[in-house]
């Protein structure tokens, strides 16, 4: 056991909390575009992550639903 296992761990959602505290007036026009890209990466990830879901429920509902 590591002092890391030890720490607790973050709470759901806090990265994006932080994230959309940061002033945006400190960021350059070219960072600015930098970090649109890196949402709109994020937001694909989130979008396959959603997907993949969906896509086991249908599976286990076509699984167990079966003889009806």
């Amino acid at each position: 056991m590591t002092f890391d296992d030890l720490d607790p761990r973050p709470q759901r959602g806090a990265a994006l909390a932080a994230l959309a505290r940061e002033d945006l007036e400190l960021y350059s026009g070219e960072e600015l575009h930098e970090r649109i890209a890196a949402l709109e990466t994020e937001i694909a990830r989130i979008r396959a992550a959603l997907e993949a879901k969906k896509a086991k429920i249908s599976a286990a509902d076509a699984l167990f639903n079966l003889g009806s």
